[in-house]
């Protein structure tokens, strides 16, 4: 099995809406690290994976959409707690959206909101030719 990962930082803030939040109940910055491991078991005819400047690009995606926001605010967080488990699986629908490459067939999401704790996510994608 092949794997690219690739990482992206940017900070963002969000509010945790679950009952006795805490500190983290009220609006605070993260600065998140996204980590995206892309895996396969075989390469295209130009010997990669994925195509890194595909990747490239839609981390910069993510970060302008993510970058100096409330993700409370935010549709895809609408009707969910924001947290980083909840983060990941949002990332990991965006840029199955955007990157796809027949030769990857898992994603994994991973991102860190600060030195000691991260969340991720990971599935199959679906198949691009499909």
């Amino acid at each position: 099995m092949y794997t690219v990962t690739v990482l992206e930082s940017f900070v963002a803030q969000h509010f945790l809406t679950v009952p006795d939040a805490g500190p983290e109940g009220e609006p605070h910055s993260h600065r998140y690290e996204v980590e995206l491991t892309f895996r396969g078991p075989e390469l295209n005819e130009f010997d990669y994976l994925v195509d890194i400047d595909d990747v490239e690009a839609a981390l910069d995606g993510l970060r302008s959409r993510y970058a100096d926001t409330m993700l409370n605010d935010l549709p895809e967080f609408e009707g969910y707690n924001p947290s980083v488990e909840r983060f990941a699986r949002v990332v990991w629908e965006r840029v199955t959206d955007e990157v796809t490459d027949d030769t990857v067939t898992e994603l994994a999401v991973t991102i860190w909101e600060d030195d000691q704790a991260h969340a991720a996510y990971e599935a199959s994608v679906p198949c691009a030719s499909a």
